[in-house]
């Protein structure tokens, strides 16, 4: 039970990050795990799957499953979770997530208003959120969820991600500055990069800066990402181009609607009310493209709902012939085929369960550990430093970049030019959740499939999006649902919502997560297998069997 006894804290006073009580639920829960090993029937075959007998036998399996299974998160997040710094740093809250609470002119988060909101992350109480004051209509976006348990795979708070990139550091501004460019980018035609002068700007640009994002800055890797496949073919996974059998009975064509009102919150009055939980509104659309540019991208991860582009990449792999994973038994069984284990209604499932299971990972560390500021705040900062309403301790790379230059010349404002009406959610930016889901998906889907295996008749989009014409190169499987994860992860950052960094941890948060989810799955079949095989974003191959992830 959570003690809401406590006062709130003093305006200001900074906060542990977890709850209160928490080393005890987990003193309990071990030692109930203990006891539940000790008293478990042992009704398991020698493969460690349950055996077929008597009802009172298969209820002790099942048990003794989830016993073995649950044993394996003693192990995951016995680490404190490092944060960078910045909240106890900065008496002003410069550098911390503060969006919908009242702010005063300066875009500066009210310290009481503020400190409400640490009591009731801390004490984890509903009733302490529901007294947070608000600046405007705009509501929190779920913060209790960081408190959610899970009962597969590992838990919310057990994956550990580096700490967020410092406010004023020089990877903070870097960031930045591609954020800037993305914005400038977002109407050059992801074909027209080799002969466009504004990409060329800010590949010069990018690589000015002390800290390099994604290492050195060229026209062929420029706002890509950084895994392997990634580079590999057109910018646009085949999977986010590719018809999706939807059923027996329908096809989806993947054409979708691009936002006709250009860019928001380039004025001060109208990126303050923002702040405050003001103002926002629809995004505009009209006419049907595939995805050819950054804005049409930004408005896909807009719209888009939880697991739906790694549901559709299910979908469109379930209709290429032979594409199933090398270690799937029913590749061998003459006799059997695959559904329910090893086929679709597995897949699917899984798919689903690992996006969600990845958001609890992703909202834990957004506001128990991290609270990053979102990109429009820093925006924020750089305008009201370059005014000289408020010097802010901005590294000078950004200061002093082409990009805020250009952002400054095309508006008059530094602020960052957002595809959003209603600019980032309310919710705080490290990890990226679009990324934690991709990094989840995208790893049940390389267990599933075929990394090695072609991707039959590739397609590339035409400049102006209307139509697709045949791609002459070899993309893998492996190589595009890779793509595909830093597609979803980077289109957020073509809409300025999230930075670089938390694309790429957001990745491996949900990656760490969804591999737990194929241990304690990879336990429960009858079929001979000899487990699910992948190649992890960072190149390393894994196989992960009864249990147990080991390096191949």
């Amino acid at each position: 039970m959570i003690d809401d006894s406590s006062q709130p804290p003093e305006a200001g006073e900074k906060l542990k990050l977890t709850r209160r009580g928490m080393l005890y639920a987990g003193a309990a829960i071990g030692a109930a795990t203990a006891a539940a090993a000790t008293n478990a029937s042992a009704a398991v075959a020698d493969n460690g799957h349950p055996v077929f007998g008597n009802p009172g036998e298969r209820k002790a399996a099942a048990h003794n499953l989830r016993v073995l299974a649950s044993q394996s998160h003693l192990s995951s997040g016995t680490t404190q979770p490092q944060t960078n710094g910045d909240e106890g740093k900065y008496g002003d809250y410069r550098a911390s997530f503060s969006k919908a609470l009242p702010h005063n002119n300066l875009g500066e988060v009210d310290p009481v208003a503020y400190g409400k909101l640490l009591y009731a992350l801390e004490t984890a109480s509903p009733a302490a959120f529901e007294s947070i004051p608000l600046g405007g209509s705009a509501r929190l976006a779920n913060p209790q969820a960081a408190y959610r348990y899970e009962l597969t795979g590992v838990d919310g708070n057990g994956a550990r991600i580096r700490p967020a990139p410092a406010f004023a550091s020089a990877e903070t501004a870097a960031e930045m500055a591609e954020v800037y460019w993305n914005a400038l980018c977002r109407d050059v035609p992801f074909a027209a990069y080799g002969s466009s002068a504004l990409v060329a700007a800010a590949v010069a640009d990018l690589n000015a800066f002390t800290h390099k994002v994604g290492g050195s800055v060229s026209l062929g890797n420029i706002f890509r990402g950084e895994t392997p496949g990634d580079l590999a073919g057109p910018y646009i996974s085949q999977f986010l181009w590719k018809d999706i059998p939807y059923g027996g009975n329908t096809t989806i064509v993947q054409r979708y609607g691009r936002p006709t009102g250009g860019d928001y919150m380039t004025s001060y009055n109208e990126w303050l009310a923002v702040q405050r939980g003001q103002g926002g509104g629809a995004t505009p659309k009209a006419g049907a493209y595939y995805i050819y540019d950054g804005r049409t991208l930004g408005e896909w991860v807009h719209a888009d709902f939880p697991v739906q582009a790694f549901l559709n990449a299910a979908l469109i792999l379930l209709g290429v012939p032979n594409a199933s994973d090398l270690g799937s038994p029913y590749r061998s069984y003459a006799k059997q085929g695959s559904f329910i284990t090893f086929g679709a209604a597995d897949i699917l499932d899984l798919v689903s369960k690992a996006g969600n299971l990845a958001l609890t990972g992703a909202w834990y560390h957004k506001w128990l550990v991290n609270r990053r500021q979102r990109p429009e705040v820093t925006g924020g900062r750089v305008h009201n430093t370059k005014t000289g309403a408020k010097t802010y301790d901005l590294h000078s790379d950004l200061l002093n970049s082409d990009a805020a230059a250009r952002v400054f010349a095309a508006n008059g404002t530094y602020l960052l030019p957002m595809a959003f009406a209603e600019g980032s959610p309310t919710h705080p930016a490290y990890p990226a959740g679009h990324a934690c889901i991709a990094g989840a998906c995208t790893t049940v889907l390389k267990a599933f499939f075929n990394e090695d295996a072609l991707v039959p008749n590739p397609v590339v989009a035409t400049p102006d999006g209307a139509s697709l014409a045949p791609y002459g190169g070899a993309l893998t499987i492996g190589g595009e649902l890779n793509k595909l994860a830093n597609n979803i992860a980077l289109g957020r950052d073509w809409a300025g919502v999230h930075y670089r960094s938390e694309g790429i941890e957001g990745i491996n948060c949900g990656e760490i997560q969804a591999i737990g989810l194929l241990k304690d799955y990879s336990r429960t079949y009858n079929e001979s297998f000899a487990g699910f095989t992948l190649t992890r974003f960072n190149g390393q191959k894994i196989r992960i069997s009864n249990g147990v992830a080991t390096a191949i």
